[in-house]
């Protein structure tokens, strides 16, 4: 074995062992590639520019940079390392000077390896080389799409070419500002991508990795654990198996807004994406239909589907009692919830009913019902208790549909009326099932006192 294959199989050696995961070997002949990840400064930011106005992110990680190298059979006593440089986040002009100064490297110590010295340049100096300093920032082009752009001169650019807005182009005052760019330079951003979300994408996705691999003492049961959660407004850290039984006590009482962090006084609620982690699938999927009926409750301009088999939600149209169920075609009219009856008047309800007296009942083919709540709730007992030939006598008296609907709602709606009262804010029936004099509504979650 020659020494420069010996060195060769040594470095890579080193380079499996140095940086793990991080380095991947070629599956045929000696070569691979390693991901630089850059070790940013604390509180370091990106800057997104639209005219006068801009916005600040901080992050804590960027895409790192990928080195493919090929080794030729006289490295290193005489041939440099053969290589590609990409990055989703640096120019073409920005890696054609990164790639010079390798070279530069190389220069310095041929005969030895290299690629060592690459990686720790990259990880280490890259930042100050191209004279980038936070905040980083990330200009809007006329299309709203963020494209790449550094403050001050460009590093090893002799001709003074400044940094173009375009991935791929160089803006100097001289035509050599394009014999700079390097063949081996290659940026994996298109024109039309969007920076911003990349960058901060892979900056959440690597919090979560680093996250998950440490260890932190729960906030419930105090016990230090690897696996845990952590609400992102609040930083306050719980471990899994806490949040999912708290989760799942929650979603099983239909509270899907309660859904917030356990600590008191704070209101920090968790993301979709953390609850459908910590709980099962029938669980979530009980969530998500819960969180979206509790929006649409919510909504003054929608309502249900007058159908029961349906029930799909309606947008209601402004100025007008029509709606049209976008599900099952059924159009009915939005106050007495009945099949449209264009401008005639609606049929009466059970409040017009127990307070229309007599006038309602000369009207009908039928007797009037009880104006009291102790005779409707007599006649109700009597219906639903009585034989077959009562039930149809009191029909025919009543009526069947008063007797199933209109009587039933008149007893719901005195029950409410003694056990419940409304919420302030959402105006939602709440019940008081014991404790202190506080109560929460669980359709908008505000704290009143009984």
């Amino acid at each position: 074995m020659n020494a420069d294959l010996e060195a060769q199989e040594d470095e890579l050696l080193a380079l499996a062992s140095i940086y793990g995961k991080e380095f991947r070997p070629a599956v045929s002949g000696l070569g691979g590639e390693i991901l630089v990840s850059l070790d940013l400064p604390r509180d370091f930011s990106v800057i997104v520019k639209a005219g006068d106005k801009h916005r600040d992110y901080v992050i804590s990680y960027l895409p790192p940079l990928v080195l493919t190298f090929d080794l030729p059979l006289d490295y290193p006593s005489t041939s440099s390392p053969k290589f590609i440089l990409s990055c989703k986040w640096l120019s073409h002009s920005q890696l054609s000077a990164v790639c010079k100064h390798l070279d530069e490297i190389w220069q310095d110590t041929v005969g030895s390896v290299v690629l060592f010295y690459w990686v720790q340049f990259l990880r280490d100096d890259l930042l100050d080389f191209l004279h980038i300093q936070p905040p980083l920032e990330i200009p809007v082009n006329d299309q709203g799409k963020a494209t790449p752009s550094t403050e001050g001169r460009e590093a090893g650019d002799s001709q003074g070419a400044a940094e173009g807005s375009v991935v791929g182009s160089v803006v100097g005052t001289s035509d050599e500002a394009a014999v700079c760019l390097d063949p081996r330079a290659l940026s994996m951003l298109a024109t039309d991508t969007d920076l911003l979300v990349q960058l901060l994408d892979y900056d959440e996705r690597h919090r979560l990795r680093v996250f998950e691999g440490q260890a932190y003492d729960c906030g419930i049961c105090f016990m230090s654990k690897l696996g845990c959660s952590q609400f992102r407004e609040c930083g306050h850290v719980y471990c899994n198996e806490c949040m999912s039984e708290y989760f799942t006590v929650q979603i099983r009482d239909g509270n899907v807004r309660g859904l917030t962090c356990p600590e008191p006084e704070c209101s920090s609620t968790a993301t979709p994406s953390q609850v459908k982690q910590l709980v099962g699938e029938e669980l979530f999927t009980r969530y998500d239909r819960l969180l979206l009926q509790s929006t649409l409750d919510r909504m003054a301009d929608v309502i249900y589907c007058a159908r029961k088999a349906c029930v799909a939600p309606v947008v209601l149209e402004p100025d007008t009692t029509a709606a049209l169920c976008p599900s099952c075609r059924y159009a009915f009219c939005t106050i007495c919830r009945k099949t449209y009856h264009g401008t005639s008047n609606c049929k009466l309800r059970a409040n017009t009913l127990l307070t229309s007296g007599s006038d309602s009942a000369a009207e009908s083919s039928y007797v009037g019902i009880p104006q009291t709540e102790a005779g409707i709730q007599g006649l109700w007992e009597d219906y639903a208790s009585g034989s077959e030939e009562r039930r149809k006598f009191l029909e025919k008296r009543y009526g069947k549909h008063i007797l199933n609907t209109v009587v039933e709602e008149s007893l719901s709606e005195g029950w409410k009326g003694q056990n419940s009262k409304e919420c302030p804010s959402c105006c939602a029936n709440i019940q008081k099932n014991g404790g202190c004099n506080k109560m929460a509504c669980l359709t908008c979650g505000r704290r009143s006192s009984t």
